[in-house]
């Protein structure tokens, strides 16, 4: 099931997509009570039209040296970190 485009959610609901396919970084964005944060599977990440379809809160996290990318649970405590912290401190 792909999530909607982050433009069709009523109210204040955004899609956050995490991909590596980005240069915006996770720390970049003003997150907002009542985002969601979407990812991909481990080995393939997310559909290219799921990105394009939210490119404006498509981010990255970024990873110095040679790493390909993080384990997904990694992933998701970095970025749903990040949202609380901003929310939190607003």
């Amino acid at each position: 099931v792909e999530p909607p485009a982050a433009d069709s959610l009523h109210g204040e609901c955004r899609g956050v997509v995490v991909t590596t396919k980005v240069q915006q970084t996770y720390y970049d964005i003003q997150y907002q009570r009542g985002d969601w944060l979407v990812f991909g599977k481990e080995t393939k990440g997310l559909p290219p039209e799921v990105i394009s379809q939210n490119m404006p809160q498509a981010v990255t996290i970024p990873q110095p040296g040679p790493v390909r990318s993080l384990n997904l649970a990694t992933s998701v405590a970095i970025a749903i970190y990040e949202g609380y912290r901003q929310v939190v401190k607003a």
